[in-house]
């Protein structure tokens, strides 16, 4: 167990992971300014889209025209990848990083992306090679946790996927409950045994809040030595492939945990709150947040 960190890293995904489950299809406008509402309360890493099969993901249908657009300088931005098609669109779209997904269990990893994890696996170490120079790189392990459909995902399998991945060392690795199925107890195993085996590595976790456990979970990834901590604003999120996987942890809920234990995130908590209160309207309908319903505390002074 470490010391409370001085200051940790958000990455937004609200534009990426946020709504691509989500029916209403939001115009490039409507996620540019969301993404500007993100920007301007502090974000500076932002997951704004992810080059995927429009077919399969129809809210991601505009990532090449969103990415043309957007307000270059003021942040860092991410697409996400599935495979050499989606790493070269994300080149091409000259984005700052690109987050290549691997999944933890070969039949959420069919489901996914069509592969099994080691042909995933292999397919990254040809992306890592062409990558160099060129684009920041990113590999998220996901369903590191639980699989909806194989059950528990043991420690020993992660870690092969992990030591896989690392042969060809992404500059960040996230570990991700895709499902929401971590409780803190199972954080502090896995990041333990991540940062045992390479201390080195850049560590981002991205969790859902499926069973209510999100926020604690974020937590003990902190307290356990993760740099980087995923989330969406209003709690927003969900995984086209996955039944019943519900937001992620609400950006606001985690900044507002983060001010009060003394840990700096570089975002205004009134800022996050506008911007979540803004997406749930575009939406059309309530979203999870709960700091963005009860607002901060103490309360801000009446005029």
């Amino acid at each position: 167990m470490m010391k409370t960190p001085e200051s940790v890293e958000i990455v937004e995904v609200s534009a990426r992971d946020g709504i691509q489950n989500e029916q209403t299809i939001l115009s490039v406008d409507t996620k540019l300014a969301l993404i500007e509402r993100a920007i301007a309360a502090g974000v500076r890493r932002l997951e704004v889209t992810s080059f995927v099969n429009p077919a399969r993901v129809p809210q991601m249908a505009d990532a090449d025209v969103l990415a043309s657009r957007l307000p270059r300088g003021a942040a860092r931005y991410i697409g996400l990848a599935l495979n050499q098609r989606g790493f070269d669109r994300a080149v091409a779209a000259r984005l700052d990083e690109v987050n290549f997904v691997i999944v933890a269990s070969d039949t959420f990893s069919q489901r996914n992306q069509g592969m099994s994890t080691q042909s995933g696996i292999a397919a990254w170490a040809e992306v890592a090679q062409a990558a160099r120079g060129r684009i920041g790189t990113g590999v998220t392990i996901g369903a590191a946790f639980g699989c909806p459909f194989e059950g528990e995902v043991p420690l020993a399998r992660l870690m092969r996927v992990v030591e896989g991945v690392m042969a060809q060392a992404p500059d960040e690795i996230a570990l991700a409950d895709t499902i929401g199925v971590a409780t803190p107890r199972d954080v502090t195993e896995r990041v333990g045994a991540l940062r045992a085996a390479f201390p080195q590595v850049r560590l981002r976790l991205h969790f859902h809040n499926t069973r209510n456990t999100g926020i604690a979970n974020a937590w003990a990834g902190l307290m356990a030595g993760a740099q980087v901590l995923d989330a969406s604003l209003g709690g927003v999120g969900g995984c086209p492939f996955a039944p019943r996987a519900t937001g992620n942890i609400a950006t606001e809920d985690l900044v507002y945990l983060l001010d009060r234990s003394g840990v700096r995130t570089g975002l205004d908590l009134a800022g996050c709150i506008a911007a979540a209160d803004w997406l749930e309207a575009q939406l059309g309908h309530a979203v999870p947040g709960q700091v963005m319903k009860a607002g901060g505390f103490p309360a801000p002074r009446a005029a």
